[in-house]
C-alpha cells in the first residue's frame, strides 16, 4: 500500500508538475494581492495605513464605512448603480433572447448576413462611440437621466449577448422544437416554455457578465450622468479619490462596499457560470 502511494507521488511530483504548481501559486498570489490590500486597508485609520500599508490592521475600525455611508452620497450612488445595472441587463437579456431565437431556429432572408454584422460590432471599442452617443442624447434631452446610460449599455451589450445565447439555443435539439410545433406550439410558446427553461446556465452567465460590466463601467456614466444625485457608484468613488487623495483607507472602504454586491451575485450563480460559458463557446448546427 505504501509503495503504491509513493509511486503515485513520484508520478505526480515531476519537475514540470512542480513548475506548473508554482506558477499557479504565483498567479493566484498576484490576483489575490489587490483584494488583500483593499480589505486590510479598509479597516485602518490613516495613521496606521501610512505606518504599515501591507500588514494586518492592529485595531480594526469601522470609521471609514461610517464616513462612506453617512457623510457622503454613497447610498444614492448605490441606488443609481442598481437601477442602471438592473435596467440595462434586463432589457439586454429580453432583446437578446428574442434575437437569438430568431437567428437559431427561424428562417428568413439575410439571417446569416445580419448575424455577421451584429458579431462584427463586438470588436468596436465603446470609447470611440462616446462623442456620437453624447450628441444623440443631448439632442434627445436625455443627458443626466437614467434612460441615457441604460439605452447605451443595452446597445453595447447586445452583440455579445446575442452571440452567446444564439450558440446555446442551437445546442437544443431541433426535433424537440419541431415536435412542439407539430403539437400546436407557436414560436412564443416554444421560446418561453422550452428554450428559456433549458437555457438557465447561459442566461445566468449572461446576467453575471453583463451586470459586472455595467456595475464597473465609468466613462459612459461619467459623461451622461453629470449631477451629484445621478452619479453612479464608480463615478462617485472616483470623485472620492479626487477629494481625499491621502485617505486611502476611505477609498478602499468604498471599493470594498462596491465589490460586495457583485461577489454575492457571483456566489449565487457560480454553479451555472462555467457551464454557460462552455456551452456558449460551441456553435451547434
Amino acid at each position: 500500500m505504501r509503495s503504491t502511494v509513493a509511486n503515485r507521488l513520484r508520478i505526480h511530483l515531476t519537475p514540470s508538475a512542480v513548475i506548473r504548481q508554482l506558477l499557479m501559486l504565483a498567479m493566484t498570489a498576484v490576483v489575490l494581492y489587490p483584494v488583500y490590500f483593499m480589505v486590510v486597508s479598509a479597516f485602518k485609520v490613516k495613521i496606521e495605513y501610512l505606518n504599515n500599508k501591507l500588514g494586518l490592521p492592529i485595531q480594526p475600525v469601522l470609521d471609514n464605512f461610517q464616513h462612506i455611508f453617512f457623510q457622503l452620497a454613497f447610498p444614492q450612488w448605490f441606488v443609481n448603480s442598481v437601477i442602471l445595472t438592473a435596467g440595462s441587463v434586463l432589457v439586454t437579456i429580453v432583446l437578446a433572447c428574442l434575437a437569438a431565437y430568431a437567428f437559431s431556429h427561424m428562417q428568413f432572408a439575410g439571417r446569416d448576413t445580419l448575424f455577421d454584422i451584429i458579431i462584427a460590432l463586438m470588436v468596436i471599442p465603446p470609447v470611440v462611440m462616446v462623442i456620437p452617443v453624447f450628441s444623440v442624447m443631448t439632442q434627445l434631452r436625455l443627458v443626466d437621466t437614467y434612460p441615457a446610460p441604460i439605452i447605451t449599455y443595452t446597445g453595447l451589450l447586445l452583440p455579445f449577448s446575442i452571440y452567446l445565447l444564439r450558440n446555446f439555443f442551437k445546442t437544443i435539439p431541433r426535433p424537440i422544437i419541431e415536435s412542439a410545433k407539430i403539437d400546436g406550439c407557436t414560436d412564443w410558446m416554444v421560446l418561453l416554455r422550452m428554450i428559456l427553461p433549458l437555457s438557465a446556465p447561459a442566461l445566468v452567465t449572461l446576467l453575471l457578465v453583463n451586470a459586472l460590466w455595467v456595475w464597473n463601467e465609468l466613462l459612459i456614466a461619467l459623461i451622461l450622468l453629470q449631477s451629484e444625485k445621478m452619479r453612479s457608484l464608480m463615478v462617485g468613488l472616483t470623485l472620492i479619490k479626487g477629494r481625499f487623495t491621502v485617505n486611502q483607507p476611505l477609498i478602499m472602504a468604498g471599493m470594498l462596499s462596491a465589490a460586495l454586491p457583485m461577489l454575492v451575485l457571483y456566489l449565487i450563480g457560480q454553479r451555472y457560470f462555467i457551464k454557460g460559458l462552455a456551452a456558449g463557446a460551441v456553435t451547434g448546427e
